[in-house]
């Protein structure tokens, strides 16, 4: 793992300004920010959308604005194969997704990011919408009892809304295109989680539509009393399962602020906010009222 250097305050602020037209488009909420040290190490630990990169960047720097620690990421191989995208990576502060790079930050007092479904989720089908794919994940687990640091569970909904699938990424009709892609990409084993879903958004075009994004960080999981069993399947699986239940309860939670929220929509919003001026201007008639009738 190569030395990094955070952003400067310059490059945040220029990031920061390039999302907030997405910041616009999603209205994100969060939830729970308290429950995120202000530093490391730890472990948050969460589930991907689908296509992975939706809803990722406003949560490094939602926890950046509100916590002051900028939380780095362990991901997936393959973004390291595709040309000007690994910069960002490496910029971004993320790093190859391997148990060392991940010890190596733990051990560095980092706050890392990982999320244990990894591409099974940023490429599922559509009637796994929000299903946790962690079965056979325990490295997470494990990495988190060998230092000694809490989990902190969090969950995100909303992208899933975003698209309607038209062609699943393990669809018989893309198997050309998943060969292409391993072969690119110098994965010549038959991994074919390579490859995302073909989608549309708004309308017919590959735009995602304006849904609200929702974020929540649950409260911490202590991992000290699997102190020394690190090296333990039953160990690990038991903090594995601990915090996939606790991540499930949040995105079933979010899901359900998602059903009932007026103004997960611009529409709905616009109509919020119509409402609100109505409102006030219903409350200032009275105020007005013996004004005019002094006219």
């Amino acid at each position: 793992m190569t030395p990094w250097t955070p952003p400067s305050r310059h490059l945040i602020r220029a990031a920061n300004l390039a999302l907030e037209p997405w910041r616009a488009w999603t209205s994100p909420v969060f939830h729970g920010l308290e429950n995120v040290p202000g530093r490391g190490p730890a472990l948050l630990v969460g589930n991907h959308t689908v296509y992975g990169v939706v809803d990722a960047p406003l949560l490094f720097f939602e926890i950046h604005r509100a916590r002051g620690v900028w939380a780095r990421s362990v991901a997936d191989h393959v973004h390291w194969r595709v040309p000007l995208w690994r910069k960002v990576m490496d910029r971004g502060g993320s790093v190859d997704g391997t148990p060392g790079n991940c010890r190596a930050l733990l051990d560095d007092g980092q706050m890392v990011v990982v999320f244990p479904g990894g591409a099974r989720e940023a490429t599922r089908r559509e009637d796994e919408r929000y299903r946790l794919q962690w079965d056979g994940r325990l490295g997470f687990a494990r990495l988190a009892i060998e230092a000694g640091c809490p989990i902190i569970p969090f969950g995100s909904v909303g992208v899933e809304e975003m698209f309607t699938t038209l062609v699943a990424a393990d669809s018989p009709a893309l198997a050309p295109a998943r060969a292409l892609g391993r072969m690119v990409l110098g994965e010549r084993g038959r991994r074919d989680d390579v490859l995302g879903p073909l989608s549309r958004g708004l309308g017919l075009t590959p735009v995602p539509r304006p849904e609200r994004l929702y974020y929540r960080f649950g409260e911490p999981i202590d991992t000290t009393p699997w102190a020394g069993a690190a090296g333990s399947d039953a160990a690990a699986a038991e903090v594995r399962d601990i915090a996939r239940k606790a991540v499930q309860g949040i995105i079933d939670g979010l899901r359900a602020e998602q059903a009932a929220d007026p103004g997960r929509t611009p529409v709905g919003r616009l109509s919020q906010s119509l409402g609100r001026g109505l409102g006030r201007g219903a409350r200032l008639v009275p105020h007005l009222m013996p004004g005019l009738a002094r006219r």
